[in-house]
């Protein structure tokens, strides 16, 4: 029998971590993780890393396979994915793929469109241009130009917004006339499960509260270790993750502690806010209330034969 494939996603601090090792077990599954952070080695505390010993319990993968300095994308995922997908199939056992980096579910299911090559003065005018005015500043250009994509990204996006501003001025078109937003939809044979919060404000404090969690148990030792690093720096798209983002500039004298905190915090509850919007607009999902989840509640929604292993 081919294992089906269940993919079990929702935003940050809903509790897939523990679930999954809970579930995974008991169907003689596989975790492939779906985030855009825990690929880097030596970024533990601050990306909520599944411990040593939970990655113990059930065989692991897509975690702490590149340095912070290289690269990784939503196309190198669904790659990766893919071949694992067939690999832990072929061993008589389940892909369970957890996690929360909406694009690279998007990239597994759907696919993603060929972006057109940028003109590097382009590039570098516009970077230069972003550090002078601010990425709202950029933002307020792009709605004039390609208000769809404008629509799609968050203000405080410098990343994205530059990078759909790069695309209009070295093509002429929008960002959205090269995204297609052609599904394939789910195969047939794949679940796809999500973890929806009911309680926006209890979801607020977990992440206060994680995040303090985060710096008792050591993550400003890690910030200083990874600016250690003579080939790393904040420019770098593993730094850009959330909190660390904020870390660099607490470390380097730019802001305080506090505002460290406060900064980090509120860039996570926004995280949590744009992958719930990610959610609401895929389709074939099984919600489950995040508060309440048990075990039980995602086997229930399991195939018969798949509950049985």
């Amino acid at each position: 029998m081919t294992q089906p494939v269940i993919l079990l996603m929702g935003p940050t601090a809903t509790g897939k971590t523990s679930l999954a090792l809970e579930v995974g077990e008991r169907i003689g599954a596989e975790i492939v993780s779906v985030d855009s952070a825990l690929v880097y080695r030596g970024m533990d505390i601050g990306t909520a890393k599944p411990s040593r010993a939970e990655r113990a319990r059930i065989p692991h993968h897509l975690i702490d396979i590149r340095e912070p300095e290289e690269t990784w994308s939503a196309a190198d995922f669904a790659d990766h994915a893919r071949r694992l997908i067939g690999e832990i199939r072929g061993r008589g056992r389940v892909p369970l793929l957890v996690g929360g980096t909406m694009l690279y579910f998007r990239a597994l299911i759907d696919g993603l469109d060929r972006m057109p090559a940028v003109d590097p003065e382009v590039r570098s005018a516009l970077r230069a241009r972003v550090a002078q005015v601010g990425a709202a500043a950029l933002h307020a250009e792009l709605s004039a130009v390609d208000p769809v994509a404008a629509r799609r990204i968050h203000p405080n996006d410098p990343q994205r917004i530059l990078r759909a501003l790069e695309i209009h001025r070295s093509t002429g078109r929008p960002l959205s006339a090269f995204q297609s937003g052609s599904v394939r939809g789910l195969p047939d044979d794949w679940r796809c499960l999500a973890l929806i919060p009911e309680d926006r404000a209890l979801l607020r404090e977990r992440i206060a509260q994680r995040f303090d969690a985060m710096m008792a148990a050591g993550f400003e030792r890690e910030l200083r270790e990874l600016m250690a690093r003579p080939s790393l720096t904040a420019g770098h798209a593993s730094q850009r993750a959330v909190g660390y983002r904020q870390g660099w500039q607490w470390l380097q004298g730019d802001i305080g502690c506090e505002t460290f905190r406060q900064r980090a915090i509120t860039a996570t509850r926004q995280l949590a806010k744009r992958q719930l919007t990610w959610l609401r607009g895929m389709g074939g999902l099984e919600l489950i209330a995040a508060e309440s989840a048990t075990p039980e509640d995602l086997l229930r929604r399991l195939p018969p034969e798949v509950r049985r292993c």
